[in-house]
């Protein structure tokens, strides 16, 4: 059976090789092929892993190569059927003239997750019941780009399922549909190879009841990280072997698109499955902040030197400048020197949404065409007239004008004031702990060996005490310290009497 899924796998992969080298692009080639490598190697670490948290990790790394590589495949059946449509499209004779203008690429950045959980009364307040832990994480997608987050383990002690990880897409269309998909998997002792916990499926089935009982016989399933089976997140073109192990299902999931984007944190409605919602009780919603930043708010869309003339002032009186059209603005530079070494400019033409722009006549003296660029300040219309070399240069203003409005269009609220995106820091390895769902567990040991008398936790404020210096006397324990501490106690005591007495 192997060996047929291995030929089947290969006849794909030389299809799927065929239509990249059709479309000429050998990108979305090499992407697909290292995410083969990475299930390949995800499945074998899976095999062999004994400790529960390695093999929640492996299925987690399983389930999102699996759903990289259904992601370029459908980019490449994208790509080719817009190939055989415009080849369509040239060759009808009713075609009309297609525009060619499309709108600059973007950044759109998620961060701050939270996914609040609604436990009932006796689980969270009164402690009462086995406690029971879910690891939970994340994917988040936006077209062919796929992103996953930090697993987390969950159990009642929890209020909110907090994702710290931002997560930036760098090369997003206004048009874009950022999906998030919240995956939990059961978190049981031992996810050995050969270790299928039948019997603890059966206890609990028959404790939970009939419908219950089934969906948890399913979920503790071997084999079940196969990709065939793990979150509906693979493909029959790329079948890979079945590997015992934990998994993840989809529990909830979200649309996100231009129109909830927001400089401030918000809150979005969840769907939810209803066929393991059982496990993780979600509250319906999920928290999060999601900023955009367009090329043509954070990049130079047109620089050049130009000829700056405000209406109403001398007519010979032009000031050559070296103009950068960049975000709302036209910054007016003395030299291009000025604004390579970040001087500031000289002045600022604002290009906003109730800028108006229009080509001016030619003029009789330099046989040239203006741009004339109105605004409105306080309540007057102010307007800058602008003179390129050539009327070629002038063309090519006027379109990158153009262009900058059409991205204003598109874009929308993004476009009012800068958004700020915070860049993710490079991510940690994650650790094995066996870190419980308990108070008790989370106070640190006195007795751990520190050579510092303050004990110091891994925090912000502790980070801070190091960075600075500051460095804390060892600890003095034992008998003879404790004789010499009341040694120098007695003797201050009798000092001070000794004082007192002398008046």
């Amino acid at each position: 059976m192997e060996d047929k899924l291995r030929i089947l796998e290969d006849l794909n992969m030389m299809y799927i090789r065929q239509i990249a080298l059709s479309l000429q692009d050998s990108d979305i080639q090499k992407k697909i092929d290292h995410e083969i490598r990475m299930r390949d190697g995800a499945c074998k670490l899976l095999a062999a892993c004994s400790q529960r948290d390695q093999a929640l990790e492996a299925a987690k790394s399983l389930l999102t190569c699996n759903t990289r590589i259904m992601a370029y495949m459908s980019e490449l059946q994208r790509m080719k059927e817009a190939q055989v449509m415009q080849r369509v499209a040239r060759r009808s004779s009713d075609a009309g003239p297609m525009d060619d203008r499309l709108p600059c690429k973007g950044k759109v950045a998620i961060s701050d997750l939270r996914i609040p959980l609604m436990w009932k009364d006796t689980e969270y307040f009164k402690n009462k019941g086995e406690l029971h832990r879910c690891a939970v994480f994340c994917l988040l997608q936006v077209g062919g780009e796929i992103h996953d987050t930090d697993m987390v383990m969950v159990d009642r002690t929890l209020t909110d399922i907090c994702f710290d990880n931002t997560i930036v897409f760098s090369e997003a269309s206004p048009g874009f549909e950022l999906r998030v998909e919240l995956y939990s998997c059961c978190s049981e002792e031992d996810y050995s190879a050969g270790s299928a916990p039948r019997k603890l499926a059966s206890k609990l089935s028959s404790s939970l009841g009939r419908s219950a009982g089934k969906k948890l016989r399913v979920a503790m399933d071997p084999g079940a990280c196969s990709p065939t089976s793990n979150g509906g997140a693979a493909t029959l073109l790329l079948p890979g072997p079945a590997v015992a192990g934990p998994k993840y299902h989809l529990l909830a999931h979200t649309s996100l698109s231009l129109s909830h984007v927001q400089d401030s944190f918000r809150t979005h409605d969840l769907s939810i499955s209803e066929e393991f919602s059982y496990w993780v009780p979600l509250y319906g919603s999920v928290c999060c902040r999601l900023a955009a930043q367009p090329h043509c708010m954070t990049q130079q869309m047109m620089s050049g030197c130009l000829k700056v003339k405000q209406l109403g002032g001398d007519p010979q009186s032009w000031t050559n400048v070296y103009g950068v059209l960049k975000g709302t603005n036209l910054f007016c530079y003395h030299r291009q020197e000025d604004m390579e070494a970040n001087v500031e400019p000289a002045f600022t033409i604002a290009i906003n949404k109730e800028t108006r722009i229009r080509a001016s006549e030619k003029d009789p003296h330099s046989k040239a065409q203006s741009i004339c660029i109105s605004n409105q300040y306080g309540g007057e219309e102010v307007t800058h007239t602008l003179s390129a070399d050539s009327r070629e240069e002038t063309h090519r203003w006027m379109e990158a004008f153009w262009q900058q409005f059409y991205d204003m269009s598109q874009w929308k609220q993004c476009c009012d004031d800068l958004m700020k995106i915070e860049l993710p820091s490079p991510r940690k390895p994650a650790l094995v702990t066996s870190k419980q769902g308990s108070l008790y567990h989370e106070i640190a040991p006195l007795t751990t060996p520190s050579c510092e008398g303050l004990l110091l936790q891994d925090n912000a404020v502790s980070a801070e005490i190091r960075a600075l210096g500051v460095h804390f006397p060892p600890p003095r324990t034992g008998l003879s310290y404790l004789l010499r501490s009341v040694k120098h106690s007695l003797s201050f005591h009798s000092g001070v009497m000794t004082f007192l007495c002398s008046f």
